[in-house]
């Protein structure tokens, strides 16, 4: 990589900006953030930025509001040192749950969110799985939108297939599971799924087939585990032979990985390492999406296709 990209990270997951840039050969440029006595940030940018690709690797995770600051302010620094393009690379866009308007008087964050990121001054965005794929639209600057199907589908290569099948836990995320199931040549099935509340789902069938099936579980993210815990209830009364549990965001809010790893009948719990593991566990395998990341980045800076790394 030449002299004109620029590579910054914010506290929220530096050891994936650490890697990230070890893979493309590129130090990681250092930013000081300090904060006043009335609690407001300051973040200072310690490398040149005039007339440079800068790239700010900021996932938005606990504390979301506090990283989303400290990203705005990095953007708004970069533009204020005339960055020739400021691209935000956020790993995981926690916002991109509130997509939709479901009740009376709520903000669409997702959207909000979005159109402080450009007002900051960010040019471009690289994000990987999105909740939804709507909020690729929110935004009004291009947006490269990635997945880890090809990380997660490479790791479950190496086991027995010849009775497995990939399950998503509700039909919003069939497509997306539909595609994971056919890099591995499987058959795919999904829960037909209510939310009655942030966490309390229902989960009344199971569309395909699953009965003595090893199931894949595969999903975008796994928060407080609410649906798959409700979806392994269910699979069991279908007496499946094993069950894995994959996604590219473990967040495993409120002690979720350690109640998924008490199921005697999952044997496996995967995820990338988009956002920082709140913990470990025999159970959990974390695969790594930097190198994908650090290809984009390239691709990006050197005017290449990126899509054409990432599609189903």
């Amino acid at each position: 990589m030449d002299a004109d990209i620029v590579i910054f990270g914010g506290r929220a997951h530096p050891e994936l900006a650490d890697e990230i840039c070890s893979d493309l050969g590129v130090p990681r440029s250092p930013v000081r953030t300090t904060r006043f006595a009335n609690d407001c940030l300051q973040v200072q940018l310690q490398a040149n930025c005039r007339e440079r690709d800068v790239y700010l690797i900021q996932p938005l995770v606990p504390p979301v509001q506090e990283n989303l600051v400290e990203l705005l302010l990095m953007a708004d620094a970069a533009r204020g040192a005339s960055a020739a393009r400021v691209t935000a690379v956020m790993s995981h866009y926690a916002y991109a749950r509130s997509d939709k308007k479901d009740a009376p008087r709520i903000s669409i964050a997702g959207r909000l969110v979005a159109d402080l990121l450009v007002t900051a001054g960010v040019n471009r965005v690289l994000t990987l799985t999105l909740h939804s794929q709507e909020v690729h639209g929110f935004f009004s600057v291009p947006v490269d939108h990635l997945h880890a199907l090809r990380e997660l589908a490479d790791h479950f290569r190496q086991r027995d297939l010849s009775r497995a099948v990939v399950v998503s836990p509700d039909l919003g995320y069939a497509k997306s599971a539909a595609a994971f199931a056919r890099r591995l040549g499987l058959p795919v099935a999904a829960a037909a799924k209510e939310r009655l509340s942030d966490d309390k789902v229902s989960i009344s069938a199971i569309i395909g087939d699953v009965a003595d099936r090893d199931v894949i579980i595969v999903d975008d993210e796994i928060a407080r585990g609410t649906t798959v815990l409700e979806l392994l209830s269910v699979l069991r009364r279908h007496e499946v032979r094993s069950i894995c549990v994959a996604c590219t965001h473990g967040l495993f809010a409120d002690g979720a990985l350690e109640k998924l790893a008490a199921a005697e009948d999952v044997i496996e719990i995967v995820s990338t390492n988009s956002v920082p593991m709140p913990a470990t566990h025999p159970k959990l395998t974390v695969l790594s999406v930097a190198p994908a990341l650090a290809e984009a980045i390239r691709r990006t800076h050197d005017g290449e296709s990126v899509s054409a790394l990432f599609q189903h």
